[in-house]
């Protein structure tokens, strides 16, 4: 039970250096069910949330109270209640987002991962930091007809892909419209913190992953950016995969984040 409500999250077995997951806009804790139940989790303490909206976890009071700040201390509060103030923390697509903007009050976190996830300058460089795709327009949408859900979750994947939809499409089908719609009212001054200074300022390690057909994000605005703690010191591609690289390429991006556990 956190401040605001009922946490949902699944947890691994391993007892290992704790990392904890947060997924993508009208996703949930089972996009990240190859990482818990893998060999990652066999190894490490890994759990994966419901952000407030989203999957088991309970909804807020409305559109407006759906936020960067909002799934940041719900971050923030899940690794207090959870005892994984030292975790690493793995942020995909709005989840990464999510991670730079409660990496200030995460003082003993041992490092971040963000994926699908470019930091937003402010105003937002949306045309530069994202690719044109119609999927973008349903990102911000209350209500989705199914053709626009089978669309907006169909971008997700790399175009040739023969992963099927229906796990993302039964995660959107259970999300609150309002966490949509509310996450295009926070893009907007004083609704998140800039994050190009986070990532330029950041002094723990940070690892950046991209799948090299992802087709929302825009690889090289993140490479252009100035980030002085990134691992290896260039983002890690992930061969074959889209946008949710932990499930179409799972043993490749486990393989990264055990890396990167490994050299912290």
């Amino acid at each position: 039970q956190l401040s605001w409500g009922t946490l949902n999250y699944i947890e691994s077995a391993g007892t290992g250096a704790p990392i904890m997951l947060v997924h993508g806009n009208s996703g949930s804790s089972r996009a990240f069910e190859k990482q818990v139940e893998g060999h990652l989790g066999k190894t490490h303490r890994v759990v994966a949330i419901d952000l407030p909206g989203h999957g088991g976890s309970g909804a807020l009071a409305g559109a407006g109270e759906y936020s960067f700040p909002a799934y940041a201390k719900t971050i923030v509060e899940a690794a207090a209640v959870l005892g994984m103030e030292d975790a690493v923390f793995v942020g995909w697509s709005l989840g990464g987002h999510a991670v730079l903007e409660a990496s200030a009050a995460l003082p003993k976190a041992r490092g971040f991962v963000i994926h699908g996830a470019p930091p937003l300058d402010f105003p937002p460089a949306m045309d530069a930091a994202f690719s044109p795709h119609p999927a973008m327009d349903m990102a911000f949408k209350g209500d989705l007809s199914d053709e626009e859900a089978r669309s907006f979750v169909g971008s997700f994947l790399a175009p040739e892909s023969s992963m099927g939809l229906e796990p993302f499409l039964k995660d959107v089908a259970r999300t609150d419209p309002n966490a949509r719609a509310g996450l295009g009212m926070s893009i907007a001054p004083g609704g998140y913190t800039d994050e190009t200074p986070i990532v330029r300022d950041m002094k723990t390690p940070l690892a950046v992953l991209c799948g090299d057909e992802d087709q929302l994000v825009n690889g090289g605005y993140i490479s252009d950016l100035e980030m002085p703690s990134l691992w290896r010191g260039e983002v890690q591609l992930i061969k074959g995969a889209g946008h949710a690289p932990q499930l179409e390429a799972p043993d490749a991006y486990n393989d990264l984040l055990a890396a990167f556990m490994s050299e912290l």
